[in-house]
């Protein structure tokens, strides 16, 4: 069985735990993620001034399509999991992708994300549907990653990974 690959593509600005957080549960749980910069492989600063070095640019990691929309597309065509994390899932909608999936945001960007009725709205603080993955905000950032292991590699690998982590249930 070929390994589980991630693609998490990196922006100025973003929220450095629920970058990195998801990131290393996936690496815990053998998924081979590559953190591809939007604006190319220098180094991002993100909301709290942490900076992350990608381990590519988003043109190197995916070449023959460099535009996000394309990604989102290939990847909702090919029934493969999408992930979006705070506001992330607001650029579901500026990409038309999942429309009439149930989804959740962080609180300040359900209104944007609800503008045209292309979704329902869920307060859950993990919320799946089909191949949409969407949650809440950086409290919600284990819980996320952990549901991205769950829908790449299964429960029992969530069992592996989560035990060292000592989290709560």
């Amino acid at each position: 069985m070929a390994s589980k690959r991630a693609l998490v593509i990196l922006a100025k600005g973003a929220e450095e735990m629920e970058t990195v957080i998801p990131v290393d549960v996936m690496r815990r749980a053998g998924i081979r993620v590559t953190v591809a910069g939007l604006a190319g492989n220098d180094p991002v600063q993100c909301s709290r001034d942490v900076v992350i070095c990608p381990d590519t640019s988003l043109e190197e990691a995916k070449k023959q399509s460099p535009a996000v929309r394309e990604i989102l597309k290939e990847q909702e065509s090919r029934k493969g999991l999408i992930a979006a994390i705070c506001a992330g899932p607001t650029a579901l909608l500026a990409h038309e992708i999942g429309f009439g999936s149930k989804v959740t945001t962080h609180p300040l960007a359900k209104d944007k994300m609800m503008n045209g009725n292309h979704y329902s709205y869920s307060e859950s603080r993990v919320e799946r549907d089909g191949q949409v993955l969407t949650s809440r905000g950086p409290g919600t950032s284990f819980e996320f990653a952990l549901a991205i292991v769950e829908a790449l590699s299964g429960p029992e690998v969530v069992q592996q990974v989560r035990a060292p982590l000592v989290l709560r249930d």
